[in-house]
């Protein structure tokens, strides 16, 4: 802490009153790679489970509605 004139400079820290650990960062980034992993995970579970029959389907019988 300096004075310069009337004005008082307060370092970081002190103008806070404590440090900053930066876990917030962790908590974010944490947190977007489970969103990541989750979303993933329900793609791809929807995919498998919305495959088509192992049988094609003709244009006939896509008209016929069979």
């Amino acid at each position: 802490m300096y004075r310069s004139g009337d004005e008082l400079h307060l370092d970081d820290d002190e103008a806070r009153g404590g440090s900053t650990p930066h876990i917030v960062r962790y908590v974010l980034i944490v947190s977007l790679v489970l969103v990541v992993l989750s979303m993933s995970t329900i793609w791809i579970a929807r995919a498998l489970s919305d495959r088509p029959s192992s049988t094609p389907v003709t244009a006939e019988q896509h008209a016929l509605g069979s």
